[in-house]
């Protein structure tokens, strides 16, 4: 199984037409999609502006500081 990202953009009757790789069209594909608009990365939502914008949308996690156990042989 492989994963591709793709941008595609609708046609005028609203279809969207995703290119197939070259080996996989000789059978059948299992297409899941999980379909979101792109936002231009020019273009930032009225809502995104300004210092403080994203309070409380960022959380880390409370023992972000703890060593890890991964690390326990290399730390003193």
């Amino acid at each position: 199984m492989s994963t591709y990202t793709a941008i595609l953009e609708p046609s005028a009757d609203g279809t969207l037409h995703l290119p197939v790789p070259a080996e996989w069209r000789h059978g059948a594909i299992r297409v899941k999609a999980e379909m979101e608009p792109v936002i231009s990365p020019t273009a930032a939502p009225a809502n995104l502006k300004g210092f403080g914008c994203l309070r409380g949308k960022i959380a880390m996690a409370p023992d972000f500081d703890e060593p890890l156990a991964d690390f326990k042989d290399y730390t003193g």
